[in-house]
C-alpha cells in the first residue's frame, strides 16, 4: 500500500481538448442538431473543426458510444444512435466535484478492476501483456522525469481490462475514464521532487506486482494485489476528507 502522503491537496483539473469535443458533440446530439440515424462528420472534418488529433476524435467517439449517443459502422463512420435521448448509465464530470462522489466512484472502480485483474491472469493474453509492459515502461520514464503519470497509468489499467478477453471490461474502463474530465485527479502536493519520486515509485512497485501476477497466471494474487493497490488510493482520499481539506475548484469539503 502506498505510504501516507503529507499535506494531500487537490489540484484544479485541466479541461482537455478531448472533454471539450465530447461535450460539444454530445450537446449537439442531445439538442437535436443531429437526428437519430444522422451520419456525424468524418474524423478528418472534426480534426479540422476542433484542431485536435485523430486520437482525440476517436476517443471522443468511444465516449459518446459508451453513453449510447453514437454507433459506429465499420468502414462507414459514426452515426447518431436510434435513441440518443434514452437514459444510459453515465457519470457526469460535475458529479466528481465532492469527495463523497469520488469515493463512490473509486469503490465502483475497485469492484470492476479487481475482477478484471483476476480474469486477465486467467486469460493471459500475450498482446495485452505486451501493452501492460509497455505502459509500465512509460510510467518508469514519467516518474524518472518527474512528469505526469496520468496517461500511462490509465493505459496500464486499460490493458488489464483488454486482457480479460471480455470486451465489456475494456468498454467500461474506457467509459469510466472518459466520463470524467481527463486530467481530473487529486495529486499529492508533496514538497519535494524526492518525496514525489518516492511515492510514485511505491505505486509503480504495486503495478509491477500486478503485472507479474497476471503474467504468471496467478489469478488470486492478481485480485489480491489489485485490491490492495486500489484500497490504498481510497485510503488516501479518506484521509483527505478526515483532514478537512477542500477541493480547490469547488471549495466543498
Amino acid at each position: 500500500m502506498p505510504p501516507q502522503l503529507p499535506g494531500l491537496v487537490p489540484l484544479v483539473p485541466a479541461v482537455s481538448r478531448r472533454s471539450l469535443v465530447i461535450e460539444i458533440l454530445g450537446n449537439e446530439i442531445r439538442s437535436g442538431q443531429y437526428k437519430p440515424g444522422d451520419r456525424l462528420p468524418t474524423e478528418q472534418e472534426l480534426i479540422g473543426r476542433f484542431g485536435v488529433s485523430r486520437t482525440v476524435i476517436r476517443e471522443a467517439f468511444a465516449s459518446l458510444k459508451a453513453e449510447g449517443l453514437v454507433v459506429t459502422r465499420q468502414g462507414s463512420g459514426a452515426y447518431v444512435s436510434a435513441n440518443p435521448l434514452g437514459n444510459p448509465f453515465r457519470i457526469a464530470p460535475e458529479e466528481m466535484s465532492s469527495l463523497p462522489q469520488v469515493l463512490y466512484f473509486l469503490q465502483l472502480r475497485l469492484a470492476v478492476e479487481v475482477e478484471a485483474a483476476g480474469l486477465a491472469a486467467r486469460h493471459r493474453d500475450g498482446r495485452a501483456l505486451e501493452k501492460m509492459g509497455h505502459s509500465l515502461d512509460q510510467l518508469d520514464e514519467a516518474i524518472h522525469s518527474n512528469s505526469s503519470i496520468r496517461e500511462s497509468d490509465y493505459e496500464f489499467h486499460l490493458a488489464i481490462a483488454e486482457g480479460t478477453g471480455n470486451p465489456y471490461f475494456e468498454r467500461f474502463i474506457r467509459f469510466l475514464r472518459n466520463s470524467l474530465s481527463p486530467g481530473r485527479e487529486i495529486d499529492p502536493a508533496l514538497d519535494s521532487e524526492e518525496a514525489r519520486g518516492t511515492f510514485f515509485a511505491a505505486v509503480q512497485t504495486e503495478h509491477r506486482q500486478i503485472f507479474a501476477a497476471i503474467r504468471d497466471a496467478d489469478t488470486e494474487a492478481a485480485r489480491r494485489i489489485t485490491r490492495a493497490h486500489l484500497e490504498g488510493v481510497l485510503d488516501q482520499y479518506r484521509r483527505l476528507g478526515a483532514s478537512g481539506l477542500a477541493y480547490a475548484e469547488t471549495g466543498t469539503r
